[in-house]
């Protein structure tokens, strides 16, 4: 695993110092202001990015792993608190696990805290919180657990896609 970060140290500085760097300057107000200004910021990088982690999720939460497949690059790295680091193989893998299941699993994106930043001409990071809601076969919909994350976009032949994923701070309902 360690070769991961010797191979890229200089994504994984960048990726940890955003991190570092949002926690640290959020606006107290964190509504209106903060989308204005990330809007204005990335020149349209925004709205292109909300869109993305739209189509992303709305794939997800309608168990469309076909869909789910062509929004990853292949040479996927997910960075999972909880779980470790996994591939895109894997993570198509347990999709489809997480899809064969009697049990429904949506994502919803935390109003208000997604934030936009552009890499270069042809990337972007995306930071944000989400919440898993789980339903259980004949039972009321229930929050299961709520993280962060930080995801890394690359567009390649005019088609974004997430390389790298850093899920973490996981709260378990």
């Amino acid at each position: 695993m360690n070769m991961i970060f010797l191979k890229q140290p200089a994504l994984v500085l960048l990726i940890v110092s955003l991190v570092l760097i949002s926690a640290c300057k959020r606006p107290k107000d964190n509504g209106d202001k903060q989308l204005k200004h990330q809007t204005k910021q990335s020149n349209g990088l925004y709205t292109t990015i909300a869109h993305m982690d739209s189509v992303l999720f709305d794939s997800f939460n309608k168990r469309d792993l076909d869909k789910l497949k062509t929004m990853f690059s292949t040479d996927l790295e997910f960075y999972h608190d909880l779980g470790g680091v996994t591939n895109y193989e894997t993570n198509m893998q347990n999709f489809q696990k997480t899809f064969d299941g009697e049990r429904r699993v949506r994502r919803e994106l935390v109003a208000g805290s997604l934030e936009v930043y552009p890499i270069g001409s042809s990337g972007a990071v995306e930071i944000g919180s989400h919440r898993f809601y789980g339903t259980e076969k004949g039972q009321a919909e229930k929050l299961g657990s709520e993280a962060k994350f930080v995801q890394v976009w690359e567009k390649k032949d005019n088609a974004w896609k997430v390389t790298r994923v850093i899920s973490y701070a996981h709260d378990e309902q």
